[in-house]
């Protein structure tokens, strides 16, 4: 691969911030809700400063998230980014996984374990902190359910940028220890994710801390587009084109519609052509503790009622997720399903992926695969389409979950007797 070391700075293609709900369009800055209705932001870009990004530009450009520079709304000056080497990570052809779900056509595993700080986080941040620091924050925070908290510490910490971060008191150890680690401060909240992100968005108001950027508050709006390079890194992984269908973890709702974003934009960019049977049909996964999006699904709601969380998918509890409608139209207008999994059926999917493809995902991933699982056996699913699953973290962040029986096979002296009498040999 030739890299291009000196290729000329090109403006952002980012316009504007628009709003989701009304359409209304302000200047780009730190703003994340519609002065005319309330509605969330999201960024607005020239379509013709899109189109003229090149696959061969972008193959030249850096193994991270940041090749696709020329489609994000910062980072085109190589010496702003908040770079940790994010990105490009595996894609996995699970074929043993296919053969046990009844999938004739390929099932691939997008591996985000493995990035810098084991989670598909990594890339929200390293674009939401390149953001903060061009628009003049001096300190950076996020309200967390855990893995964001470990990203946004080890990004700041790697940046010189002092951070806080806030999580609920009862979050995984793993998780704790990993944010902490960074010497950033970490606030414990008595309370659930909701009651962390509420006491956010008011901090973010105060005087005290005009000049902390929260990444999914204030800099939402960017911070959202680093899910983008998922659907990019897929797309060229799989020799630009889109894949048939795409499962995927639902928290905020925000990823899955960033992903159906992201193909959006490359077949418009002209960066992959048009499938024959149109966008890949996106699908929805839950945990049954804290599901609030796949039960309007189910109820054909178009609002999402708040619920309480419960259960191990603690990185997925978000009782009252702000994305929510916006998953649901994008998997209604794609033809596409959700469902929801309880503990039980979570721990037997983490199980099941590690078992088929070598992969240890936390309890996200296995929700994601156990509702693949769960798809596919109600007929919801076509087990004849190339299918894309998401696995947005590493299981050594929730080990608990899937501790209980995972001995040794047997303990044994150090003799051939010993493995004899263990029925080893």
């Amino acid at each position: 691969m030739t890299v291009l070391l000196d290729r000329p700075i090109v403006p952002s293609p980012a316009s504007a911030l628009v709003c989701r709900n009304c359409g209304a369009q302000f200047p780009l800055g730190a703003q994340h809700a519609c002065f005319e209705c309330f509605g969330p932001l999201e960024i607005g870009y020239d379509p013709a400063a899109l189109a003229r990004v090149t696959r061969e530009e972008i193959e030249a450009g850096p193994h991270s998230l940041w090749r696709y520079a020329g489609l994000l709304p910062v980072g085109q000056d190589p010496s702003t980014r908040v770079d940790s080497g994010t990105g490009m990570t595996p894609l996995i052809r699970a074929d043993r996984l296919a053969d046990e779900l009844g999938f004739t056509a390929p099932v691939w595993i997008k591996d985000d374990s493995a990035n810098p700080t084991h989670s598909f986080k990594d890339r929200v941040v390293s674009v939401a902190i390149t953001a903060a620091r061009e628009l003049g924050f001096e300190r950076i925070a996020c309200a967390s359910t855990g893995n964001l908290a470990n990203s946004v510490a080890a990004h700041a910490a790697r940046v010189g940028m002092p951070s806080i971060v806030f999580i609920p008191a009862d979050l995984e150890p793993a998780k704790i220890v990993q944010t902490a680690i960074y010497g950033g401060t970490l606030v414990g909240v008595e309370g659930s994710y909701d009651d962390v992100n509420r006491l956010c968005s008011e901090l973010a108001e105060t005087d005290e801390f005009e000049s902390t950027g929260f990444v999914n508050v204030n800099v939402r709006p960017y911070y959202a587009e680093g899910s983008k390079t998922l659907g990019f890194e897929v797309a060229e992984q799989l020799g630009w084109r889109t894949p048939a269908q795409v499962v995927a973890p639902m928290a905020s709702g925000s990823l899955l519609t960033k992903v159906l974003k992201s193909f959006k934009e490359l077949i418009a960019a002209g960066l992959v052509p048009t499938a024959a049977d149109g966008l890949p049909v996106m699908f929805g996964a839950q945990s049954a503790g804290c599901s609030p999006i796949a039960t309007a699904f189910a109820n054909g709601w178009d609002e999402v009622r708040p619920v309480k969380p419960t259960g191990i998918a603690k990185s997925l509890n978000i009782g009252s997720p702000a994305d929510g409608p916006y998953a649901l139209d994008a998997v209604r207008t794609t033809g596409g399903s959700m469902a929801a999994v309880d503990d039980d059926e979570i721990r037997a999917g983490i199980r099941l992926l590690a078992r088929t493809t070598g992969v240890f995902a936390e309890t996200a991933g296995g929700v994601t695969v156990a509702v693949l699982r769960k798809l596919a056996e109600a007929g919801e699913i076509d087990t004849s389409r190339e299918t894309v699953v998401y696995n947005t973290g590493e299981g050594l962040k929730t080990i608990d979950a899937v501790s209980e029986g995972a001995v040794p096979t047997a303990i044994i002296p150090p003799t051939l007797k010993g493995m004899r009498e263990a029925g080893l040999l």
